[in-house]
């Protein structure tokens, strides 16, 4: 019989409860605070409320880097990779914006999570049928009420670490309404907790917010526009993975000697900048 490791019953009996109960208390707050600030702003305080109570209590540290390439005040598109259901506390709770995400609508069945993102006023789409003209309406809704968005352009997290290919749907959005895209790369919070895998740990994760670009001046943008859009911020996301990985092996082999490189090659290959080694030490 294997016995479960330590961290597996800490998720079960103080992690999964604590976080449940921030979730129906800020979720509550939030919902109420919408009846009296109907943009949601108070609503998103209390989403990063909710989001560095998690990143405490689970143990992550977050390591924000280039924050100073952005503007507050400004209106952003946030493009970021997704390694874990961690993604989201860690952006929510280092970028000082009114953010919200577009992500699927069954989201919005979730009891307490599922509300404050409705009455927030997240952009919950149905991926079986969009509606691109109303989804475009209200980003622009969003845009002028000066709110900032979050797309996870993979449409899934990440099973092995790896940045898959960016979808192109939301990238003719952004094309179509002319919004500055900020690529980030979030790389150690698949370490924290695992795709399928019902175990949290502590850990470090590093955010790293790249220079903004402008969506480019297109009168008809087509799909083959979207599509190479979305390949160049792709690269951008894909890179700064990369370059995180890099700084973890040379990390370990600081610490190690140089017997440890052998061990930490492997890391680099087929685009898997995933930071494994600071994870898995």
């Amino acid at each position: 019989m294997n016995i479960p490791p330590f961290h597996w019953w800490r998720t079960v009996f103080f992690l999964i409860p604590a976080i449940s109960v921030y979730t129906i208390v800020l979720g509550t707050l939030s919902i109420l605070s919408t009846f009296v600030d109907r943009k949601g702003h108070a609503a998103h305080w209390c989403a990063r409320a909710w989001s560095w109570l998690i990143l405490a209590t689970t143990g992550v540290e977050v390591d924000v880097q280039g924050l100073e390439r952005v503007r507050r005040g400004e209106t952003y598109v946030f493009i970021s990779n997704h390694q874990s259901i961690y993604d989201i506390p860690v952006i929510f709770a280092s970028l000082p914006f009114q953010l919200r995400i577009i992500a699927k609508e069954s989201l919005g069945r979730f009891p307490f999570l599922g509300w404050h993102l409705i009455r927030a006023g997240h952009l919950l789409v149905d991926r079986r049928n969009p509606d691109r003209s109303g989804i475009l309406k209200r980003w622009h809704r969003l845009v002028s009420d000066r709110l900032s968005l979050i797309i996870f352009p993979e449409g899934t997290r990440s099973a092995d670490g790896r940045v898959n290919r960016f979808k192109a749907g939301s990238f003719l959005l952004a094309l179509e309404a002319g919004l500055t895209i900020v690529p980030l790369s979030v790389s150690g919070s698949r370490h924290v907790m695992r795709k399928g895998r019902l175990m949290t740990c502590p850990g470090h994760v590093t955010l790293r917010v790249h220079e903004p670009i402008a969506a480019p001046r297109i009168d008809s943008p087509t799909t083959d526009d979207a599509r190479e859009f979305a390949m160049r911020i792709e690269q951008i996301v894909r890179g700064g993975v990369m370059l995180d990985a890099q700084m973890s092996v040379d990390q370990i082999v600081g610490q190690h000697g140089d017997r440890a490189a052998g061990n930490t090659a492997p890391l680099l290959e087929n685009a898997k900048f995933t930071g494994d080694a600071a994870g898995e030490r």
